[in-house]
């Protein structure tokens, strides 16, 4: 295919033409010549980017759920998503197209509208790059509730499990290999996690039940969203290593591969910080939401992992465990 813009003919029948998700808050989405989408929002509106790795479809699925966790934890709902792709020059028709749909999908799954994008042809680029924007709505209270961050004495809590993104991306590129040393029906768990990577319904849930602070597990796993909890609220953290939640399929997978689940890219799990976590973490069970305490905020600038008797220092954010294992 031509480098630059695709074909007219190509956006509509591969593109254009698979949109099918609808969101009345979109006044003007997709549409040729459409350079720019109009909303119709409600007190507050968030955005949010993320960019495709790690492989074609856990990748562009991490930029999907990613972005639209971020407008989450901040107590948004995403509307719709913008997504720009390059794609290198050999590239045929039917990528396009699959691309197109697959990326459909995924904005359906969350609820959201895809309105609208690029797509060009690169001879820069010798495999697809996707960025996903993702645009949302939150009411005024919602971001009242969460603007002054976590305070010294909060207690710190995980919602879900950390390693599920991470878990299912590795395991569906090394299937035949895992195969070979687990169980079919473990490995069949480990590639369905990815099904639990969206923490919308957990958000909306924690701020109802009060909350100070929320940010979604992503990339460089529970370390690095510790890490950039205490960094956006100015405080100091004391963290339980051993209540920190972690599915047995996620600890034999990462022993397999020699890599650390705490650092290993993990949309799925949520970190949350409150004043009352009983009645946060009752609330939540109610609904059928696992979460634990693991930790609690502190006025000093220091950062604490405790394992037991060991006590150890919080590092920066490291590069994401996945990438060793996948390019």
């Amino acid at each position: 295919m031509n480098t630059g813009k695709i074909p007219e003919n190509v956006l509509k029948r591969s593109i254009l033409k698979v949109i099918k998700k609808r969101r009345g808050e979109v006044l003007v989405g997709a549409t040729v010549g459409g350079d720019c989408a109009v909303f119709r929002m409600g007190d507050l509106a968030l955005s949010s980017v993320s960019t495709a790795e790690f492989g074609t479809d856990s990748g562009l699925r991490h930029a999907f759920v990613s972005s639209s966790n971020n407008i989450a934890a901040k107590g948004g709902e995403t509307v719709g998503f913008l997504m720009s792709a390059v794609f290198p020059a050999d590239t045929e028709e039917p990528l396009i197209k699959e691309t197109a749909l697959k990326a459909e999908k995924l904005a359906a799954e969350l609820g959201a509208q895809t309105v609208g994008g690029s797509t060009e042809i690169s001879d820069a680029v010798n495999r697809p790059v996707i960025s996903v924007t993702a645009v949302g709505r939150a009411e005024e209270t919602a971001f009242e509730t969460l603007k002054n961050g976590a305070a010294p004495g909060d207690s710190v809590i995980l919602i879900g499990h950390i390693a599920l993104e991470g878990t299912a991306a590795i395991t569906k590129a090394k299937e035949a290999e895992l195969l070979k040393k687990f169980p079919a029906d473990m490995i069949y768990r480990a590639e369905n996690f990815e099904k639990l990577m969206s923490v919308k319904k957990e958000a909306a849930l924690a701020i109802k039940s009060g909350v100070t602070a929320m940010h979604d597990l992503s990339r460089g796993g529970v370390f690095a969203a510790l890490w950039e909890l205490a960094e956006h609220s100015g405080v100091g953290l004391e963290t339980d290593l051993r209540k920190i939640p972690v599915m047995q399929e996620s600890i034999e997978i990462c022993n397999f591969f020699d890599i650390n689940p705490y650092e290993l890219t993990s949309a799925g799990g949520l970190l949350v910080t409150a004043k009352d976590p009983k009645k946060l973490v009752s609330d939540l069970k109610k609904e059928g939401v696992e979460a634990v305490v693991i930790g609690v905020c502190t006025d000093s600038n220091d950062r604490v992992l405790i394992n037991g008797e060991s006590r150890r220092f919080l590092e920066t954010p490291k590069t994401d465990e996945i990438y060793k294992i996948i390019g």
